[in-house]
Parts: C-alpha cells; sequence; structure tokens
C-alpha cells in the first residue's frame, strides 16, 4: 500500500499492510536545508522543500502543511515571535494584557487577509504540487479554548477562566471559537486533508473530567458544530485526554484521537472502540538521549498495546530539534518493524 492507501484503510476499519506513521517533524526542515529556524519560517517554499525532503528521509505516511503554534497569534495582532536557535518559536508580545485588549479585539469574516495566512495557504500549495497526492497533506488550529494561553498568557487565562468576569471570559471565547473556525474552514479550502485540532488546556493535566465539563466541552462542541468533524484529528496539546475521551465522542462526532505518551494506549483504544481510529503517540523528548534499544522497546510496547485489531495509528508529538538525525531514523524503522500485522 501507499501512504494514501494505508491510512484510508484505517480510517474504514480495515487492515492496512503495516500501521500508519505519523511523523510530526517540523524545525528539523530548518537543519535539512542548513539554515536557521528564522530563515527557515521566513518563507513558505523553505518549510515546503524542508517538510517533503523530511518525508523522504524518514519515510513516515505524512506531510505537514503548518509552521508553529504562535503564528495564530501573529494573525490576530502579535508584533514579535522569539526565535530559537534549537526550538520552536514563541510569542513575544502578547496581544491581551488588560480587559479592553478583548472587547477590542477583531476577528474578520474572512480571514486568509489575516499577516500570515496566505504564506501558510502557499506552503500547503507547493507541497501538494510537489508530493502529487501521494500522501495525507494535514495543519493544525488551536482550539478556542486553548488560544487564549497564546495571546494573554497561561496565567491571566487561568484567572480569567476560574475567577472570571464571566462575561469577559465568554466574549474572549466566542471571539476565538469564531477565529479557530474560520480558520479550520481556509485551511481546507486551500488544500489541507486534514487538521489537527490541537486543545491543550482541556485537558485532564489541567482540569478534572467535571471541570472539562462545566467550562471546556461546550466550547470545543461550538467549534466542531460549525465546522464538522470530518478530516478533524483531536490532539491533546501534551496534555492527557483519556478521561475526556468518551464525552468528546459522543458530542463532537470527531473519530480520530491523538493519546497522550502518559495516557494509557490500550485504555484509549476500549473507550473509542469501533467508534473512531485512536493512536500511539511516543513520548519524544527522551529521544535526545535514548540508546537504540530503549528507543525499540518503547516502539515495540506501543505498537503490542494498540496495534492488533486495526483503527490504529502510531505518531510523534513535536520533536525537539536536539534530537540527534540517527534517533530519528531508529524511531521510524522500530514503527515500521513493529507495526507489522500478523
Amino acid at each position: 500500500m501507499n501512504s494514501i492507501e494505508r491510512i484510508t484503510a484505517v480510517m474504514q476499519g480495515e487492515i492496512p499492510d503495516r500501521v500508519p506513521i505519523m511523523g510530526n517533524l517540523l524545525e528539523q526542515g530548518a537543519g535539512e536545508l542548513g539554515l536557521t529556524i528564522k530563515e527557515y519560517y521566513s518563507r513558505p517554499e523553505y518549510v515546503a522543500e524542508g517538510q517533503v525532503r523530511l518525508r523522504e528521509r524518514y519515510g513516515y505516511d505524512n506531510l505537514s502543511g503548518f509552521f508553529y503554534a504562535g503564528r495564530e497569534a501573529e494573525m490576530l495582532g502579535c508584533r514579535r515571535m522569539i526565535f530559537s536557535e534549537t526550538g520552536p518559536p514563541n510569542v513575544g508580545h502578547l496581544i491581551i494584557r488588560e480587559n479592553r485588549d478583548i472587547e477590542n479585539l477583531e476577528v474578520p469574516e474572512d480571514v486568509t487577509g489575516l499577516p500570515g495566512f496566505e504564506e501558510l495557504a502557499r506552503c500547503i500549495d507547493l507541497i501538494k504540487r510537489e508530493d502529487g497526492g501521494r500522501h495525507v497533506v494535514g495543519s493544525a488550529v488551536v482550539s478556542s479554548f486553548s488560544l487564549p494561553a497564546i495571546l494573554m498568557g497561561i496565567d491571566a487565562w487561568m484567572n480569567l477562566l476560574l475567577n472570571g468576569p464571566e462575561s469577559l471570559r465568554r466574549e474572549l471565547l466566542q471571539k476565538c471559537s469564531d477565529f479557530c473556525t474560520r480558520l479550520i474552514m481556509a485551511l481546507r479550502a486551500a488544500g489541507a486533508d486534514g487538521v489537527s485540532y490541537s486543545n491543550p488546556v482541556g485537558s485532564a493535566d489541567f482540569f478534572t473530567l467535571e471541570q472539562f465539563r462545566t467550562i471546556c466541552l461546550e466550547w470545543v462542541v461550538r467549534d466542531i458544530e460549525a465546522v464538522g468533524p470530518e478530516g478533524i484529528t483531536y490532539f491533546n496539546g501534551g496534555g492527557r485526554i483519556n478521561p475526556m475521551l468518551d464525552d468528546i465522542i459522543t458530542h463532537t462526532g470527531i473519530t480520530v484521537y491523538y493519546i497522550n505518551p502518559f495516557d494509557d494506549v490500550a485504555e484509549a483504544k476500549q473507550i473509542i472502540g469501533k467508534r473512531g481510529i485512536s493512536s500511539g503517540v511516543i513520548n519524544d523528548i527522551p529521544l535526545v538521549d535514548w540508546t537504540r534499544e530503549e528507543i525499540d522497546q518503547e516502539v515495540k510496547s506501543i505498537m503490542e498495546a494498540g496495534a492488533q485489531g486495526g483503527r490504529f495509528i502510531f505518531g510523534t508529538l513535536v520533536m525537539p530539534y536536539l534530537i540527534p538525525e540517527e534517533n530519528i531514523r531508529y524511531l521510524f524503522e522500530a514503527a515500521r518493524k513493529y507495526g507489522q500485522y500478523p
């Protein structure tokens, strides 16, 4: 099977030739082209070429038409990004510092005219042209519930969430939901085959299940009802989500879930059942100094927990820039080795 056939089989509940492998290598594209990370993200042509080269080098099943989460803050008015030499860019200018900034925040009906979107759309187009339809090309958005964390900082957002005022919190969430849903639609129109919906704040690392149901779930539902669940992957964003899985499936109809490395893979697959697709996601931070044997054992363990019976994909989180090249190669070799079905 080729990658498209492999992923399609999984989505249809069939058994492919092996478990599909999702590789989320982002800043590694800069190293591939011999550029600094800041230079790499300065042109969509660089990002597109880097992503195509990385997929060809390591042989995973997807391509990423995505820059960095701070790009969404830039679209809404962030004037400065902090570029690291060894990691992802971070927001250097919070656009919400006081209550009136929420009241003044404007989200246009057409987000394609916002700063940064044109480059993102151009990147997706270039990747699809170069790839020729052989692989799924995905992009990503930050959910309405998690987006305020990069607009005002996580401390200020948690304070507003838990202490109010409620009217201001709802106003911000409504605006973030409008932006999130319009961005998803714009990415689809730009050619993205799928969109990762990232909701790290709405996870078990921040809230109990009851709190999630009370203050977060309605915004997940609002987002997904506006765009439909087709092509959406619910991404934990680094937070545990097993306790929330049943509620999310029931209320949104999303069928693909990217599970946190600290969630139990077998439990997640059991919760989802035949309602969708689960993933086994490796904790890729230790890959910076793991041995080949450690990588092999971790991948084997994940595959043994989830691959049996299909409806399963293997993936990475954000793959730190400092992971040695040989460890990246070992990782994907192990995933192909242990992702074979009996």
